[in-house]
């Protein structure tokens, strides 16, 4: 169990890394004056999806999921 336990701690310090790497990598949600004069609707404004910034929004909903699933296992205290 406590090889399982180090395993389980190193994975959620990597993931903890990439979260936070992942989170500084994506842009503000502030729109700007663009929106003003509608500069908004370029067509990396209708394909966010496909864009880097949508991928990396993907990649953030992952490893954030795997943070909770991991901080929830490793704090139920079946380690000890």
């Amino acid at each position: 169990m406590d090889v399982l336990k180090i395993v389980l701690t190193i994975i959620f310090v990597i993931d903890c890394i990439a979260l936070a790497a992942i989170i500084l990598l994506q842009e503000g949600k502030s729109a700007g004056l663009g929106t003003i004069s509608g500069a908004a609707d370029t067509y990396w404004g209708h394909n966010k999806g496909r864009s880097m910034e949508g991928t990396l929004v993907k990649v953030t909903r992952v490893v954030a999921m795997l943070f909770i699933i991991l901080a929830v296992v490793l704090n139920l205290g079946i380690f000890n």
